[in-house]
């Protein structure tokens, strides 16, 4: 089984060099293709004004002067396609911070994941709720791939993990939830470059607003790995019924 790699940190993160060497070392082959630098929160974007340069590093991966879905486009439909990579799998991650609720929307490792949809095995997003223990995250997903790779999931799911940012031992076990819901943010801040010119800096992420049993926010905050199922559909199935009232123009 060959997995395709990629990230939104940048192909010299240390949480997709970890990635790529527990799969490796569990006996994975892996492709690995990554932006250039960071581009945290570029979502699902794709470059379409300039061309893309592959960039071959001393270590295997290659860098691309784009996007993570970039990458991942590039990577299915061009530089590892043909029955010689066989591309099974496309895994995001390890994000170095959470991609809990709303942060999906927003979230380059999960738009990565979501460019391998189309595969027949489901894509999967991991992140690590903090920036210190990447091996704790590896080592999750190490133990969960037989068990994902056993299940019958609908088409187009793709699979976001989220891992508290402790040692593996202290780990308090694993749970299937639903995203929750973030508080909106604070207002961008307002301030001056040294040249005198007015810009603004985005604010934070809001707090979790819908973080109660059940949700991804909950399962971090009892210390356990949160699993949620997501998809690319984003039709809001309860609003149909309302929006067939229209009567025309």
């Amino acid at each position: 089984m060959a997995f395709l790699l990629s990230n939104d940190d940048g192909a010299h993160a240390p949480g997709l060099a970890q990635l790529a060497r527990s799969l490796k070392e569990a006996g994975f082959e892996c492709h690995v293709i990554a932006p250039d630098r960071d581009r945290s929160g570029v979502s699902n974007s794709l470059t379409l004004d300039r061309p893309l340069h592959p960039l071959y590093l001393d270590n295997g991966f290659i860098a691309i002067n784009g996007t993570p879905t970039d990458c991942v486009h590039l990577g299915l439909n061009a530089l590892y396609r043909g029955d010689e990579f066989a591309i099974e799998r496309v895994i995001a991650g390890i994000n170095s911070g959470a991609n809990l609720g709303d942060d999906v929307i927003y979230s380059g490792t999960v738009a990565a994941a979501m460019e391998g949809r189309f595969l027949d095995k489901a894509p999967i997003a991991i992140s690590l709720v903090g920036k210190t223990h990447f091996a704790t995250a590896a080592k999750v997903l190490v133990s969960l791939l037989p068990q994902i790779e056993a299940l019958s999931l609908p088409e187009r799911t793709i699979i976001n993990i989220n891992v508290p940012d402790v040692p593996f031992e202290q780990l308090k076990g694993i749970e299937v939830t639903r995203l929750g819901h973030r508080m909106r943010s604070d207002n961008p801040v307002l301030t001056t470059n040294p040249r005198g010119k007015e810009c603004y800096w985005i604010s934070a992420a809001g707090e979790g607003a819908d973080a109660g049993e059940g949700t991804d926010f909950y399962a971090i905050e009892q210390g356990k790995v949160s699993i949620t199922p997501i998809q690319a559909d984003m039709t809001h199935g309860n609003a149909l019924e309302c929006l067939s009232q229209l009567t025309g123009i």
